[in-house]
């Protein structure tokens, strides 16, 4: 396995509760022995073009297509609008049909994972439907298997299809021990999966 094989860990947040989670689900794809490459989104705005500055004041950068293109495995996180993901994540997947057109991600595992304000806010629509466009690029779902304890005996987040965090009408719930472990399994397991698929390819690395 090559600690070389990077995986990027895509997420949108609001108040800093999907962006905890990303850190845990990173944590995990270092633990596999794959890199981990954060990237979030700008907000959506109905400013004119250009009123976004091109790199954010902290924290990651803003993600661009080639991030997509260069890693051999996908972590997307959001926090749920209604059952669904986020716009300014939406806003950014609408735009890579060029990835589609080319089959750039086939073949290439991916995971998702999200945080609501309350227990029973959405989690695991949400969780499905950000699946739905990377399946149209030809990825592979990895979800949380039940071999991972903690998705037994969570009482707040996490879910089969992917990692959850409760967070709170603001963000303010900690991110629970047990959130924590299923953040970092599924980050674990993509990583593990991108690695062995890319060896079993061939492939020294993502596309350049």
């Amino acid at each position: 396995m090559s600690a070389a094989v990077e995986v990027l860990v895509l997420y949108y947040s609001r108040y800093g509760a999907t962006a905890e989670l990303a850190r845990h689900v990173a944590t995990g794809v270092e633990q596999s022995g794959a890199t981990a490459r954060v990237r979030t989104v700008p907000p959506v705005t109905t400013g004119t073009p250009g009123d976004t500055p091109a790199v954010p004041d902290s924290g990651p950068p803003w993600a661009e297509t080639r991030d997509l293109e260069e890693c051999a495995g996908l972590v997307l996180g959001s926090p749920t609008r209604f059952g669904n993901m986020a716009a300014p994540l939406k806003h950014f997947l609408d735009g890579t049909s060029g990835l589609w057109a080319s089959g750039g991600l086939v073949d290439r595992p991916f995971g998702v994972f999200t945080s609501t304000a309350s227990q029973h806010g959405g989690q695991e629509t949400t969780l499905l439907t950000m699946a739905l466009p990377l399946i149209h690029q030809g990825m592979l779902w990895a979800g949380v298997p039940y071999t991972v304890p903690e998705l037994s005996t969570t009482t707040t987040g996490g879910t089969p299809y992917g990692a959850s965090h409760v967070a709170g009408e603001r963000g303010e719930a900690p991110v629970s021990r047990e959130e924590q472990r299923i953040a970092s399994a599924l980050g674990e397991r993509v990583g593990r999966l991108a690695q062995r698929l890319q060896a079993a390819e061939g492939r020294g690395g993502g596309k350049a």
